[in-house]
C-alpha cells in the first residue's frame, strides 16, 4: 500500500539551516576527502558528503558512470575522472598533481567506504606521503549495517571481524574460512550472488550444522532481508525462494558457542576427546577427523580442526 506522505514546510526550513551551517564549516584546499556513498539508498548521502561532492574541483570515483545516477539525483555537477583498481597509481599521481595546483579532490566508490575493501587506498596513501591533508567524511557502511541489523555484537562484548571477499576457488576459500572462523568473534564476509551457493556449502562443511550465520542481503534497498538461521539450514533457506540468492550479500559467521573449559569439564573430558582425536587421526584426515569428532562429541568443527592440527603436528 503506497501512502501519501506531506513534507511539512517547516522541515523544508530546517534542511536549508543544516546546509547552510554544514556549508559555513570549514573546507580546506589542497585536500583529498575520501567520502562515503550509499550502498543502495540516495537517501542516506549525508550533507557534509553532499557539499564535499559539489566543492571539489575533481571526482575520483571508481566507475564514472555508475557515479553519475548519484550526482545526478543530489544536483552535483563536478567533474569526474577513474579511479580504479587498474588505474589507481596513475590516478594518485594525478590526484597529487591537483592537489599541488591548490584543488580540492574527492573520492569515492561505487558503493560505501573508498579503501575499505574497494579501491582508494593506494590513493590515499600517496596523498599522505606526498603531505597533503586527507579528511575522511563517514556514511553508508554495509558492514555497520549489517551489524546493526543482526545484534550479533553488545555494548559489553563489540569485538568483530571484517574479512572482505573470500578467495573464488574452493579449496583456498575453505583453508581462509578455516582461519578467519576460528577466531572468538563474528565474522562479516561479502559475498556475490553467483558464488553464495558455494559459500554456504564451504560454511556448513567447515563450521558444522550448528553454528549460526546471519544473512543480510540488499541492505537499506527495497527487498533488503536479514535472517539468522543455523549453518544446516542454510541450504533449505536457499532454495526456499528464488529472491534468497538475488542482491549482494554480506555473512556474518557468528561466534562459536563457548563449550566448556576442560577446568569445568573436568580434565578426563579433554583427555577424551585427544583419544578420540588420536584414533581417528591413524586413518582420516585432519578435516575428516574434526567432521567426525564433531559428530560425535556435538563440539565445534572447527575447534576440533585445530585440536587435530595440533596433534597431529
Amino acid at each position: 500500500m503506497n501512502e501519501q506522505v506531506t513534507v511539512p514546510a517547516e522541515a523544508g526550513d530546517a534542511w536549508r539551516r543544516v546546509a547552510e551551517r554544514v556549508a559555513a564549516q570549514h573546507w580546506p584546499a589542497c585536500a583529498l576527502y575520501v567520502v562515503a556513498t550509499p550502498i543502495g539508498n540516495l537517501g542516506d548521502l549525508g550533507l557534509r558528503a553532499w557539499q564535499a561532492l559539489a566543492r571539489a574541483d575533481v571526482i575520483a570515483a571508481e566507475d564514472t558512470r555508475a557515479s553519475r545516477a548519484l550526482m545526478d539525483a543530489w544536483g552535483i555537477a563536478t567533474p569526474m575522472m577513474a579511479a580504479h583498481r587498474h588505474n589507481e597509481a596513475q590516478a594518485a599521481q594525478t590526484i597529487c598533481a591537483r592537489l599541488a595546483q591548490g584543488q580540492r579532490v574527492a573520492l569515492i566508490s561505487d558503493a560505501g567506504a573508498p579503501a575499505v575493501s574497494d579501491p582508494g587506498a593506494r590513493i590515499v596513501r600517496a596523498v599522505r606521503e606526498a603531505g597533503y591533508l586527507v579528511v575522511p567524511v563517514p556514511g553508508p557502511s554495509a558492514v555497520i549495517a549489517a551489524l546493526m541489523g543482526s545484534g550479533v555484537t553488545s555494548d559489553e562484548n563489540p569485538a568483530y571481524a571484517f574479512a572482505g571477499f573470500a578467495p573464488p576457488k574452493a579449496a583456498a576459500r575453505q583453508r581462509w574460512l578455516r582461519r578467519w572462523c576460528a577466531l572468538p568473534a563474528p565474522v562479516l564476509i561479502f559475498e556475490s550472488p553467483h558464488r553464495l551457493s558455494a559459500m554456504l556449502a564451504d560454511l556448513l562443511e567447515v563450521c558444522g550444522p550448528a553454528r549460526k550465520l546471519t544473512v543480510a542481503r540488499e541492505l537499506t534497498k527495497r527487498f533488503e532481508q536479514i535472517a539468522t538461521l543455523s549453518m544446516g539450514e542454510t541450504a533449505a533457506w536457499l532454495a526456499a525462494d528464488p529472491h534468497h540468492a538475488q542482491g549482494e550479500f554480506v555473512l556474518i559467521v557468528h561466534e562459536a558457542e563457548v563449550a566448556k573449559s576442560e577446568d569445568e569439564e573436568g580434565a578426563a573430558s579433554g583427555v577424551q576427546i585427544d583419544v578420540l582425536l588420536n584414533a581417528l587421526l591413524e586413518n582420516l584426515s585432519v578435516r575428516d577427523a574434526a567432521r567426525v569428532a564433531a559428530k560425535i562429541t556435538g563440539l565445534p568443527r572447527d575447534r576440533l580442526y585445530n585440536k587435530a592440527l595440533e596433534l597431529k603436528a
